[in-house]
């Protein structure tokens, strides 16, 4: 018998499983940067835990992803009304959940993609990064500038770290609890995989499907890492789901770059295809363009959001030139997956597995309603019965809020204020002094340096500075305006 599963067990479940963080954190062996944040007084990276605030009530939430995607999961943070705030009880009382809190957000936007590490075979570099991000937000500093030596900026630590990445947490989720759990400071942290994966339950648990197909589109390194996969089976086994579950798993290779406006998977400013590019190319193999299913992906080929060329007919040339159809592409992809896996259960979810993906929702939504219906030459649907009628997107954003405000109340560190929090915010750039062949002609740092660094040095390649105009386009603000209208509101205060 399929055992259900609600909102209110879910937030139960989400502490059920405490327990086990000693485990984990005697199995877990420290990075250096870990050995030197806890123990090395003469590194650059040690963290002086001793001197933390013990009173972390009125310290802000620290949010932290590799760019601005992260944005979304603030965005539900700072409108969530899930719970009574004078019960506990999980029900809308109309006041926000998180009223009063002050937030600090991170995006290490000079260090994305993080889905790349694994593929370029860096994967300790990386999870390297994704400490030093948390490092930053226990910190009581920042640089002031890109030009800065030293981080002569002062600013609060934080009293919980919420990782708005799914690659992060896939790969860095563990070495940061192992790290807060040695620090003594009381710190938690919460990732957003679990959030995602209790989050298709409760969808199940409200339905009456017992046989389904959930999708995953999320990041190379995410999909690498098998994370979601493990934890849909892990979730399910542990709640007494009984249901059939087909995983369609698919990496979006330059998904979530396109949506920060990465210049070499998105350019608006060229018209024509370039060497540079690193996003997905016309082809026969797994992940390339497919000619034969153009129509099915719909692209838009205006504005130069495709660039192509043809010779004697054919395309030698065919590159995404913007976010919404790196969304299309990949969307397709995922389903003619599931179509070559002959599974004749009908998709009921896709998880969107990266915080940047919600942005190009409305997009999504209209793609799967377009494929419903879409029918080859002869007339003949193509994808039937392979699209649930009830089909529906999930964005982990939502249960990563309610994990964060549970284990706030649960450790008696909720603000409580009565006036509207602040917002901080913090974006990495390349740091002073990097040898100009490091760089490229943007300013950022180049591929292969990027992904050609060493994990356990005492190196600085880059450093956090407050968001700015300068680092963050009109573009980009343009996006957060249209589609994260809190989360603009504050970081229009805050950016000069």
């Amino acid at each position: 018998m399929k055992r259900f599963i609600s909102l209110a067990m879910v937030a139960a479940v989400l502490f059920s499983a405490c327990g086990n963080n000693k485990k984990q954190v005697e199995e877990t062996p420290l990075l250096p940067i870990m050995e030197k944040a806890l123990n090395d007084a003469n590194s650059k990276f040690y963290a002086d835990f001793k001197s933390f605030p013990t009173q972390k009530s009125k310290l802000p939430i620290g949010v932290f992803d590799s760019g601005t995607g992260g944005l979304t999961v603030l965005e539900v943070l700072l409108k969530a009304d899930m719970v009574d705030n004078i019960s506990g009880n999980v029900t809308a009382d109309g006041v926000p959940d998180f009223s009063g809190e002050d937030f600090v957000y991170l995006a290490d936007r000079a260090n994305m993609p993080y889905g790349n590490y694994a593929a370029e075979n860096k994967q300790d570099f990386f999870r390297e990064l994704i400490v030093k991000d948390a490092l930053f937000l226990l910190n009581d500093n920042y640089w002031l500038n890109s030009a800065d030596k030293e981080a002569a900026g002062e600013k609060l630590p934080c009293k919980i770290l919420v990782i708005a990445c799914n690659t992060a947490t896939a790969w860095g989720l563990e070495d940061v609890s192992t790290l807060l759990e040695k620090s003594g400071t009381g710190v938690k942290v919460i990732g957003v995989i679990n959030a995602g994966v209790n989050a298709l339950y409760d969808k199940l648990a409200s339905s009456a499907t017992d046989s389904v197909a959930v999708g995953v589109l999320a990041t190379v390194g995410t999909i690498a890492s098998n994370a979601y996969e493990r934890t849909i089976r892990e979730i399910g086994a542990d709640n007494g789901y009984s249901g059939y579950i087909k995983v369609v798993n698919h990496p979006c290779a330059g998904f979530a770059e396109s949506v920060d406006q990465e210049k070499d998977f998105v350019n608006v400013a060229l018209t024509a295809p370039r060497e540079s590019y690193r996003g997905p190319k016309i082809g026969t193999g797994e992940g390339d363009i497919k000619e034969g299913l153009l129509r099915a992906y719909n692209f838009d080929y205006g504005n130069g959001a495709i660039l192509r060329e043809k010779v004697n007919g054919k395309y030698v040339q065919f590159q995404l030139n913007s976010a919404a159809n790196y969304a299309r592409f990949h969307l397709v992809s995922l389903l003619e997956k599931h179509k070559a896996s002959g599974a004749k259960v009908p998709l009921k979810h896709i998880i969107l597995g990266c915080t940047h993906y919600p942005f190009l929702l409305n997009t999504l939504n209209e793609a799967v309603e377009e494929l419903k219906n879409f029918r080859d030459q002869d007339g003949k649907l193509v994808y039937e019965g392979l699209i649930h009628p009830d089909f529906e997107f999930i964005d982990p954003a939502v249960f990563t809020a309610l994990e964060c405000y549970q284990t706030l109340r649960e450790d008696k560190n909720l603000a409580l204020n009565t006036t509207e929090g602040k917002l901080e915010g913090y974006i990495s750039v390349p740091a002073y002094g990097l040898p100009q062949e490091c760089l490229d002609e943007y300013g950022n740092l180049t591929y292969d340096f990027k992904y050609g660094r060493n994990y356990g040095t005492e190196d600085e390649t880059t450093v956090f500075v407050p968001f700015s105009k300068e680092n963050l386009d009109d573009q980009t603000l343009g996006r957060i305006e249209s589609m994260l209208p809190v989360s603009y509101g504050k970081i229009k205060q805050i950016i000069k």
